[in-house]
């Protein structure tokens, strides 16, 4: 078996458990809710802040992996503008369409970022993760108040929800921590070493379980296009920009990988909430998310 294959299988088997565990309703009651809440707010903080509060990268790579991640946001986005002035859709389902291409489920990136690449991986992962969830959220909002709601979008809740994202808090902690190389007491460490070790497992679970096959139904060209463009258009779009920017290296996978992510799980909730198309939004993080099991071996085999 490949040794890429290898890594990634236990990746997509824990998502497929977590859905089928979901269907049996099992282990019952609101557990996976609960389960999804405690892993965004407690395990993968932990996970971040004590990985990357070992990590020890030199500066260069905040700076270099930053101005990779803006060059694929604005190619992304403009290739985006130009599909929706092709096609002509509805303002919801471009909304759904822009935030099903370009955003990314960062559990199954963290996941398959320490996998692949280690430690080092892990590392760069959570960098680019606190990086980009922030840039994303702002550029969907934006989207979102061009083309999907009636009012002005406020701001104030979005840049509140972006300053206390778990996840970016923890990157932000952990990256402190290595910068001063202040290290783990063995009773930190030896909390948080076992938090971390529950959080890419619990979260893979918890993003199966989330999984609305139903939405599959009927799967039309907005779904069809937003999939292309994020599981095969974005990675390679990626790799271009890292080409032509000059940069080599671990930190390119990472970035290659990110961009062959399906979307977050999280869109949905902001389709529901700002006027989007909620329906076609669950249609693709559900599929993209089954198509990332042939797609990522696929693209991460050509482009790495």
């Amino acid at each position: 078996m490949p040794v890429m294959i290898q890594a990634l299988l236990p990746v997509f088997v824990l998502i497929v458990l977590g859905h089928l565990f979901r269907r049996w309703d099992f282990p019952g009651g609101d557990f996976w809710p609960r389960a999804e809440r405690f892993t965004y707010y407690v395990l993968f903080p932990a996970m971040l802040v004590f990985k990357l509060g070992q990590a020890r990268l030199p500066a260069s790579a905040y700076g270099d992996i930053a101005m990779l991640i803006c060059a694929m946001l604005i190619a992304m986005t403009l290739a985006l503008v130009l599909a929706q002035w092709f096609w002509h859709w509805p303002g919801p389902v471009f909304s759904s369409v822009y935030q099903g291409a370009i955003r990314f489920n960062s559990y199954v990136g963290l996941a398959a970022g320490g996998m692949l690449l280690g430690d080092e991986g892990l590392s760069l992962t959570a960098i680019a993760v606190a990086i980009m969830v922030p840039l994303l959220n702002l550029l969907c909002i934006l989207m979102f108040s061009l083309v999907a709601t009636d009012g002005p979008v406020k701001l104030v809740p979005v840049f509140k929800a972006i300053v206390t994202n778990p996840l970016i808090v923890g990157s932000v902690i952990g990256v402190v921590w290595s910068f001063f190389e202040i290290g783990f007491h063995p009773l930190i460490g030896g909390i948080l070493e076992p938090l971390s070790n529950l959080a890419l497992p619990m979260g893979l679970m918890t993003v199966g379980a989330g999984l609305q096959l139903k939405a599959l139904r009927g799967a039309s060209l907005p779904f069809i296009v937003s999939s292309v463009l994020k599981l095969v258009g974005f990675p390679m779009m990626t790799a271009g920009l890292a080409l032509m920017l000059g940069l080599e290296g671990m930190m390119v996978q990472v970035a290659v990988l990110l961009a062959a992510l399906p979307t977050a799980t999280s869109a949905y909730i902001l389709a529901r909430q700002l006027g989007g198309d909620a329906p076609l939004m669950a249609g693709i993080i559900s599929g993209q998310t089954l198509l990332a099991i042939v797609s990522i071996p696929l693209v991460l085999g050509i482009l790495w």
